[in-house]
C-alpha cells in the first residue's frame, strides 16, 4: 500500500483575487483570551463526532495494528521533518511570535500539553495539514496563501483544527483503518471477500474521514468559542477575498446552509442521488454541511456541559494583532 498521506484539514480554494475597493465588513474576532474558557481534563471523547467516536473505539481494540501503523508512520514523521525544517519558516518565539502565542493558547485551551512545531510554507492554494500522530515530531503546515486570507481569530481555528486531528491521533486510526480496507481489497485471495462487503467497507472508512474533519471542526469551536468564527474560515475557503477585500457576511454564508438543506429536500431523485455520490467521495464533507454541523453541535447539550466544566483561559504573552 502507498504511504499515507498527511491528514489535510482545509478544503482546497482558488487563490484569493486581488482586493477589492469596497470596505471590508467588520473581522469577526472571539472574546478576549481572559474571557474564554480553557478545558484542563479534555480528552478528545468528549467533543469526537458520533461516528468518529465509535470507529476509534472499534479499532481501538485492535492494539497490535495500531502499535505496527505508529512504527510504520515514524520514518515518514521524520521524513517530513527534515522536509519542513528545510524548505519552510518554523514558527517560535522569535519567528512570527504571535502565531506562536496563538498555538500555545490554543494547546492549553485543548489540554493538549507540549506544542507541536508550526511551518509557514509557501504556496498560493490555502491549505493546512498535518500527519496527525503524537510521535517524536508532532507538526502542522500552514500555507502562507492561507495566513494571508485569515483573520487573527480566523487562524487561530485552523491551527485548532489541526490540533483537534493530533488530539484525537486521526493518523494512526485512519492509516489503521486503511490498511484494514486495502487487505480486504487488494491482498486477500479474491472472492474471499464478497464485494458487497468490500464497497460497505469503503462507504464506512469515507465517512469515517469525513466525520473526523467535523470532530476537529468542534475542537475549532472549543478554541474560538464562537461558531462565527470557524464559519468564517468556511466561507473563505470556499470564496475568500482576503483580509481587506469585499464584504463578506459570516451570517449570509451560515443561511446557505438551511438553503441547500431545503433545495436537497426539493431535489429531484435522479440528481439527489447523483449529488449524494459526488459529496460521498470526497475526502472532507461539503463547507456548507459543516457549517450546519457546527451550528447543531453549538447548541448541544454536549457542548454545553463542556462550556460548564471550563474556566478563565489567564491571559498570556502580547496580544496585538498580526501585522
Amino acid at each position: 500500500a502507498p504511504a499515507p498521506a498527511p491528514v489535510t484539514s482545509a478544503t482546497a480554494a482558488s487563490p484569493p483575487p486581488p482586493s477589492s475597493t469596497v470596505p471590508a465588513a467588520p473581522v469577526v474576532r472571539p472574546a478576549a483570551a481572559g474571557e474564554r474558557l480553557e478545558f484542563p481534563k479534555l480528552r478528545a471523547s468528549a467533543f469526537r463526532h458520533p461516528i468518529d467516536l465509535r470507529m476509534t473505539r472499534l479499532l481501538g481494540t485492535f492494539r497490535p495494528l495500531q502499535t505496527l501503523v505508529r512504527g510504520a508512520l515514524a520514518p515518514l514523521e521524520y521524513f517530513m521533518y527534515l522536509d519542513n525544517i528545510s524548505s519552510a519558516v518554523k514558527v517560535s518565539e522569535r519567528q512570527l511570535p504571535r502565531i506562536h502565542e496563538l498555538l500555545r493558547e490554543s494547546c492549553e485551551i485543548l489540554n493538549l500539553g507540549e506544542p507541536p512545531s508550526v511551518y509557514i510554507k509557501q504556496n498560493p492554494v490555502p491549505n493546512a495539514y498535518t500527519l496527525a500522530i503524537r510521535g517524536k515530531q508532532p507538526f502542522i503546515v500552514v500555507h502562507s496563501s492561507l495566513v494571508d486570507l485569515l483573520s487573527e481569530s480566523e487562524l487561530q481555528a485552523v491551527l485548532a483544527h489541526e490540533l483537534g486531528h493530533l488530539k484525537c491521533e486521526h493518523g494512526v486510526y485512519l492509516t489503521a483503518a486503511n490498511l484494514l480496507l486495502v487487505l480486504a481489497t487488494d491482498v486477500l485471495p479474491a472472492g474471499l471477500v464478497p464485494r458487497s462487503v468490500k464497497e460497505v467497507l469503503q462507504v464506512a472508512v469515507r465517512r469515517w474521514v469525513r466525520a473526523a474533519e467535523f470532530s476537529c471542526d468542534r475542537a475549532a469551536l472549543l478554541v474560538a468559542q464562537d461558531a462565527r468564527v470557524v464559519a468564517a474560515v468556511m466561507m473563505k475557503l470556499c470564496g475568500g477575498v482576503g483580509k481587506g477585500g469585499g464584504e463578506m457576511d459570516v451570517e449570509a454564508f451560515m443561511g446557505q446552509a438551511k438553503e441547500y438543506a431545503e433545495a436537497v429536500g426539493r431535489a429531484p431523485r435522479s440528481t439527489w442521488v447523483a449529488h449524494a455520490a459526488m459529496s460521498q467521495s470526497m475526502s472532507h464533507p461539503l463547507p456548507v454541511l459543516r457549517v450546519s454541523e457546527l451550528m447543531q453541535w453549538e447548541k448541544s447539550a454536549q457542548y454545553k456541559k463542556l462550556l460548564a466544566g471550563g474556566k478563565p483561559l489567564e491571559m498570556r504573552g502580547a496580544q496585538e494583532a498580526l501585522p
